[in-house]
């Protein structure tokens, strides 16, 4: 064989194997400072995304979006309760298809951080843990009690199983470099006394024992044994030590913003907060970080924790609901991760010198050498700014803010200018949704049939006990309903043969219940999610003989999270009627009649081949503000690729179903409270949960999204169960047509950081306006563009008293493009007004 062939067959072997993916294995270890990945110390960027909160065909964009805001790992949950519905029975495919995610991630040079749990509280319904765990005789959750440790083993081995034989773990050529056994069980532990922490030891024994060759984590777990690194879940991490000096500081749980619960108001955090919360971890030494949630997504079907948790997930998170990136908080992070990274070297060998710059004003140091270094200023005075010197230059700090400089020299960010455009938000539904941004089509009244439901038990479902069921018990989870059913007898010897008044008082362990006296509706209760229980005082009129009483209790989600909250009971728990002249009537230890489930449940309603059904009634007028009745229409999906939304504004509360699958839970009728809410939120000071709210006074949601790949090319199904009564008559679908986004920036504000090159310095002297649509869309129109001085903010400028305008600058330079870049100086803009300090408004319309 002559050698051209040997270099030939060893080139086509090299190279082909390069390509098809050839397995190279990685090492991951930890020392006191970091990470180390094949010897090697890393700063890593991670961000929260689950993946059955998004369909398969979403993954690929997301994750696209995930490498493109600067991180290195995706992070999330394994839920066990989707993937064992049946003891022994796995479900793998879909949305919940762990391996084909995880490889997903691995295609787009991304790590992976599976917190396998199986614990998983995320919002999810009962935590992740299957409901036929419940009812193993002798089981406790979470605690030295052997039933349970049996079954969380068996599982950790079978997904740990799984992984190995995909090779998907780091050493086998994989993208897992962490994994993650419990779940913030540090902040619950006390109440489980020393089974808690005889359950601590052994599960981190169990989790070093399935030998994975990667990094175990247990976060929010301060007494977590070695080898587990014990991490850090909060709205800041800045002050967290691991509890041994041979762990390194990782947070595992930066809330971008925080989740949605039906009746309140929609919760935010501003993007310069959650800079300042990352820029002040890595200060102070740390070296992974991840946000939760980085994309939030959806609570398809009954999925959602509870109660009360909405259907939507967003969370504020850098790419919204549907994946596409929220600005400015998506691009001014991605800067923040660029400006970090250039400072990873330092990061990663040296420990940080802080250095006192006045009250409330510190600069920590990372020193190489006496002449290299990288600082971090920091302003944490939740109110003033100020100007500081430090290694003998000047420096403006706004209050509540950190500069990172990769050369001890040059500002290249600051968590408190944010010069990343901004993107028009899409308001939820309104009369006037036609827009530029979004369209709006309305189903077509005349399709739409119904079916009613009977009030009460019906069919041969229905069994009889003595007193009042729990319902978590009684359904098994199988259903959010529960049917009570008994009868209230007014005798002769007690009333005349007239209808009486009486007083109807029912407690509930919570979620919801309807009730119905003599098959009509005299009342509706409800708990809220921090605050499940209620009860219901009501008003009836009986008859003389015998009445009928049914109570429909609604369940909206099991407890995710608490302490015992596997065993936190639902339902109604007493019932009592007073009024009666000679006695009252305690109804809780009566004979009462159990359905679980609801009569178009049992029968099927939402199911597509029943679409065609003589169950379904279709008349000249659809009935609307009914209970308990079912809607069902047909529609052809508007054009496009992208996702839609369902604007269900005008119904009451129930679950919808689009070509049989679930879209969620709907709850429009819950108003949130009328304050509380803010339009400008400060982010200076500590964030909470409740520091920066919208929407009062409105439902927490509207807005449902539909996955393209669910819809058909031709015709669609819509099956709606309303529980209280509603209009269906206008709904409408909504699409996404394009974007509004703008950008402000100052002559003075800093160039882009990836302009900054190690011992260069910057390669563009002056900052650039940069403008990027979504994926699918580019750049149409300029609509404004002044240079020199300007009033209002994004989507209502108007120019100054000096200015020129420079739309034909931008229009050459953008228009037709997905994005553009445009230096802010006057020798490329002109200078309308010399003397003066010049800002720049911009304002572009994206369309496909």
């Amino acid at each position: 064989m002559s050698m051209r062939s040997i270099i030939g067959i060893l080139l086509v072997l090299f190279f082909g194997g390069y390509f098809c993916g050839t397995v190279v294995s990685t090492t991951v270890t930890y020392d006191r400072k970091a990470l180390v990945i094949d010897g090697r110390r890393r700063i890593l960027q991670s961000g929260s995304l689950h993946y059955p909160r998004a369909t398969p065909e979403m993954w690929p964009n997301l994750i696209r979006k995930v490498k493109a805001g600067g991180l290195d790992v995706i992070e999330s949950y394994v839920f066990w309760n989707y993937h064992e519905p049946v003891r022994g029975q796995y479900y793998f495919e879909g949305r919940f298809d762990l391996v084909k995610f995880v490889k997903t991630v691995q295609e787009a040079g991304l790590f992976v951080h599976l917190r396998i749990g199986p614990y998983a509280c995320a919002e999810w319904n009962y935590g992740g843990f299957p409901m036929w765990l419940h009812f193993i005789p002798g089981i406790q959750f979470r605690t030295s009690n052997n039933l349970f440790k049996n079954e969380m083993k068996r599982f950790l081995e079978k997904i740990v199983n799984l992984m190995k034989d995909e090779k998907l773990f780091a050493s086998q050529g994989g993208p897992i470099i962490l994994a993650q056994v419990e779940n913030e069980y540090g902040n619950v532990e006390g109440a489980y006394g020393v089974g808690g922490e005889k359950y601590v030891k052994w599960a981190a024994k169990t989790a070093v024992s399935l030998n994975t060759t990667v990094p175990w984590v247990m976060c929010s777990q301060s007494d977590a044994p070695d080898p587990i690194i014990n991490t850090c879940n909060g709205f800041y991490c800045d002050g967290f030590t691991p509890n041994s000096k041979s762990k390194p500081p990782m947070w595992t749980e930066n809330y971008s913003g925080w989740f949605l619960s039906f009746g309140y108001p929609i919760p935010y955090r501003p993007v310069e907060d959650l800079a300042f919360a990352v820029a002040r971890f890595f200060e102070q030494g740390g070296t992974f970080q991840n946000y939760y949630m980085y994309f939030g997504g959806t609570n398809f079907g009954r999925t959602a924790g509870g109660p009360l948790i909405a259907t939507s997930y967003d969370y504020d998170a850098p790419l919204d609901e549907y994946g596409f990136l929220r600005q400015p908080k998506w691009g001014h992070l991605r800067d923040l991760h660029i400006a970090i990274k250039l400072c990873e070297d330092y990061l990663v060998e040296a420990d940080p010198i802080r250095v006192s710059l006045g009250v409330n004003l510190e600069a920590h140091v990372y020193y190489k050498t006496s002449n290299d270094c990288a600082a971090f200023l920091a302003n944490v005075d939740s109110k003033l700014a100020a100007t500081v010197t430090f290694n003998g230059n000047s420096y403006f700090l706004p209050a509540w803010s950190v500069s990172i400089l990769p050369d001890c020299r040059t500002v290249v960010f600051n968590t408190a200018k944010v010069t990343s455009q901004k993107t028009l938000e899409v308001c939820d539904a309104s009369p006037a949704m036609d827009t530029v941004m979004v369209r709006q089509s309305y189903l077509d009244s005349s399709e739409w049939s119904w079916y009613e439901e009977k009030i009460g038990v019906c069919g041969n479902k229905s069994f009889v006990e003595s007193g009042l069921l729990e319902q978590i018990n009684t359904t098994k989870d199988t259903s959010d309903f529960l049917w009570y059913t008994t009868s209230i007898n007014i005798n002769d010897d007690m009333e005349i043969h007239k209808p009486i008044e009486a007083s109807l008082k029912i407690s509930s362990l919570g979620h919801a219940a309807m009730v119905f006296v003599n098959k009509k509706p005299v009342g509706f209760g409800y708990g809220i999610h921090d605050g499940a229980s209620f009860a219901l005082n009501k008003k009836i009129s009986l008859n003389p003989g015998t009445n009928a009483l049914d109570i429909l209790s609604m369940m909206i989600g099991l407890q995710n999270y608490g302490p015992w909250f596997d065993i936190q009971g639902a339902g109604i728990d007493s019932v009592n009627v007073t009024g009666l002249k000679k006695h009252t009537e305690h109804l809780s230890s009566a004979k009462w009649t159990y359905q679980v489930g609801t009569e178009g449940e049992y029968l099927g309603l939402q199911e597509p081949d029943l679409a065609n059904s003589s169950l379904w009634y279709k008349g000249n007028a659809v009935p609307v503000n009914h209970s308990l009745i079912w809607y069902k229409t047909i529609f052809v999906a508007p054009e496009g690729s992208g996702p839609l939304s369902l604007n269900l504004a005008t119904m009451g509360k129930g679950q919808a179903w689009v070509n049989g699958q679930s879209i969620g839970r709907y709850w429009p009728a819950y108003i949130s409270p009328t304050t509380g809410c803010t339009d400008n939120c400060d982010y200076r000071g500590s964030y909470n949960a409740w520091k920066c709210l919208k929407k009062c006074g409105q439902p927490a949601q509207t807005l449902y999204h539909i996955p393209r790949t669910w819809l058909n090319a031709g015709k669609n199904l819509l099956v709606l169960h309303e529980e209280l009564g509603g209009d269906p008559s206008k709904i409408s679908i909504i699409t996404r047509a394009g974007q509004e986004i703008c950008t402000t920036l100052s002559e003075d504000d800093l160039p882009p950081a990836d302009t900054w090159e190690p011992e260069i310095g910057f390669t563009s002297e002056v900052p650039h306006a940069r403008l990027t649509c979504d994926e699918g869309w580019h750049i149409a129109s300029i609509s404004f563009a002044i240079f020199g001085d300007f009033k209002g903010e994004c989507g209502a400028f108007t120019p100054g008293s000096c200015y020129f305008n420079v739309a034909s600058k931008f229009e050459k330079a953008c228009v037709g493009k997905q994005g553009c870049s445009v230096p802010i100086s006057t020798t490329n803009l002109g200078d309308p007004c010399p003397g003066m300090l010049k800002s720049l408004a911009v304002q572009a319309l994206c369309n496909s």
